[in-house]
């Protein structure tokens, strides 16, 4: 009797134990008595996989630390390059003034005048504004119909249009101070052979792949310097350009200045140019009877780019 007892007593603490355990189980899963469902991670970011939300997101709190570094060097990288390259509108003293785009020399306006304020009778037909010329386009830096020269050019200049004036003649200006960008695009225009819509205007004659050979391109012009010009005269009396026997910027013999296949009254004009010019510290070249160059220019080495525009000379 007192096994069969024992027996008993077991059998119903067996089923007791056995009830507890599954409640258990349960309770963890469900979550009752603990105010809601309780997820494990995984079922977390399962469920939000499946709901649609970026993993990215979820992971975005767990990144590794040395990742975590490595972005903010970067991020700190990135602001350091904005910082270089964008300007941030402070005052900075190191700044380049307007019109000094780039610090250099090439780019300083300051010795320079326009001509009309000099000589305000002077004509001026500046070619390399228009499209006719031998380009067949308005070149590069020309910005405004201007002339402009260095002061001591300028004057000199003066000199002339005054001693001419008393004999009856005004200058007419085709080109003067000639930035270096203007001469560059003379340079890529020379080198395309298969531009030649203005050869029948300015170098019938001339075959395009010789310019350079014959130096009716260069790399460099004297105009970029800022004292030569290129001229002719206008007969007052009769509003006329005074017959040179030849026209400006063309390609051939006929422009040299001593050109001998003209008759007596071109040669005559072409000298009364040279004279006076020469008289108030000019020199000519012998290719171009339209050519002058002051004598003392005052920057016999600096090449000058900035634009011919009003604002060059503020």
């Amino acid at each position: 009797m007192r096994v069969l007892k024992y027996i008993v007593m077991m059998f119903i603490t067996s089923i007791v134990l056995l009830s507890g355990c599954s409640d258990g189980r349960h309770d963890v899963q469900d979550g009752e008595g603990s105010g809601g469902t309780v997820l494990s991670e995984e079922d977390s970011f399962l469920s939000k996989e499946q709901s649609g939300e970026s993993k990215e997101g979820d992971l975005a709190g767990k990144e590794n630390p040395r990742e975590q570094e490595s972005e903010s060097q970067k991020s700190t990288e990135g602001e350091e390059r904005v910082n270089r390259e964008e300007p941030t509108g402070e005052d900075n003293s190191s700044q380049e003034e307007p019109g000094d785009k780039t610090g250099s020399p090439e780019w300083d306006a300051s010795d320079f005048v326009s001509l009309s304020d000099v000589i305000p009778d002077a004509i001026l037909e500046i070619r390399y504004y228009s499209t006719y010329n031998f380009v067949g386009e308005r070149i590069d830096g020309y910005e405004e119909p201007l002339a402009f020269m260095t002061k001591e050019a300028a004057e000199a200049l003066r000199e002339v249009s005054d001693e001419l004036a008393e004999k009856g003649y005004r200058l007419k200006i085709y080109d003067a101070y000639r930035p270096q960008q203007a001469v560059d695009h003379f340079v890529r225009w020379a080198q395309d052979l298969n531009d030649v819509r203005m050869k029948e205007f300015f170098y019938p004659e001339a075959e395009k792949e010789d310019l350079f050979e014959k130096s009716y391109i260069s790399k460099h012009s004297g105009h970029s310097r800022g004292s030569t010009v290129d001229l002719t005269l206008v007969d007052v009396a009769t509003g006329e350009d005074v017959d040179m026997g030849g026209t400006f910027d063309y390609f051939g013999e006929i422009s040299h200045t001593n050109y001998a296949g003209i008759t007596k009254e071109q040669q005559e004009n072409r000298k009364l140019l040279q004279d006076c010019m020469k008289a108030h510290g000019f020199k000519a070249i012998p290719q171009e009877w339209w050519h002058f160059t002051l004598k003392n220019e005052p920057y016999p080495d600096i090449y000058f780019t900035f634009p011919i525009s009003s604002d060059s000379l503020k």
